[in-house]
């Protein structure tokens, strides 16, 4: 009897998750635009994240929009607007925090965990997002650097680590707009023991000679190749663009072997 409740059950998750993968896919079809809520939490607890929080408003994201609209008409996208980003209410409690060690189980379990967190901790917004993430603010007076980001393709949520102070503004961007392309399917494109970008997908014009130093980080590369051992950190969006491979991790392009990208 229970042996064949626990098969009822783990049939009735395949299904679940087949489903849902099916969705995901389909959804990178691009026949309708992705619409993003950012939820805004005040991470230490300060007063002055606090005051820069209650100063956020949608038009402070509206950059990024506008930086995916931009970057689908390089690579023929016949969408207006395919990222419509909306600001989102303050959320009190703070997401599941990942694990520092990351091995496979403990993934899955932190991965269900923030899911669920997700659930439960979704304000309403005017239009029901495909797309969650969660912005944790931390005063960079007292944090000299922060923890890593991360988001999840399923479930296409985020748990993105950023300074509240309007002189990181920018540089926010760069990192939301970065997880955000996690959530479509993007893969990082740089080393993690070095965060240098990998040549060739990491650099957002691989063919350019002489090859340093390149004007652009790809966005999922994450930094600006100065030489073979050095890049530097783009200071907002319009330092990066989207290479090819990631264009097609999304859904962009049908194949890496031919572009209408490029810069």
């Amino acid at each position: 009897m229970w042996r064949k409740l626990r098969i009822i059950v783990l049939l009735m998750i395949l299904v679940t998750v087949l489903k849902q993968t099916w969705l995901d896919k389909a959804d990178l079809d691009w026949n309708d635009n992705f619409y993003v809520v950012v939820y805004p939490i005040n991470a230490d607890g300060t007063p002055e994240v606090d005051r820069y929080i209650k100063t956020l408003t949608r038009a402070d994201f509206e950059p990024i929009a506008e930086y995916f609209s931009d970057e689908a008409k390089r690579f023929g996208l016949n969408m207006r607007r395919p990222m419509e980003v909306q600001l989102g209410a303050r959320v009190e409690r703070r997401p599941p925090v990942p694990p520092e060690v990351a091995s496979a189980l403990k993934t899955i379990i932190w991965s269900l965990k923030f899911r669920y967190y997700a659930w439960k901790n979704s304000p309403k917004v005017a239009v029901t997002p495909k797309i969650r993430m969660y912005l944790l603010y931390y005063d960079p007076a007292i944090h000299n650097r922060l923890g890593h980001s991360t988001a999840l393709s399923k479930g296409r949520v985020g748990y993105v680590n950023l300074f509240g102070s309007q002189a990181y503004h920018k540089k926010n961007a760069v990192i939301l707009s970065h997880e955000m392309l996690h959530t479509l399917g993007a893969t990082d494109k740089y080393d993690l023991s070095t965060t240098l970008p990998v040549y060739p997908d990491g650099y957002a014009e691989p063919e350019k000679s002489p090859r340093y130093p390149q004007d652009f980080a790809e966005l999922m590369g994450g930094r600006i190749p100065v030489s073979d051992t050095q890049a530097e950190i783009p200071k907002n969006l319009g330092q990066t663009l989207i290479g090819d491979k990631t264009a097609f991790e999304i859904g962009w392009l049908k194949s890496t072997l031919k572009s209408t990208g490029g810069k």
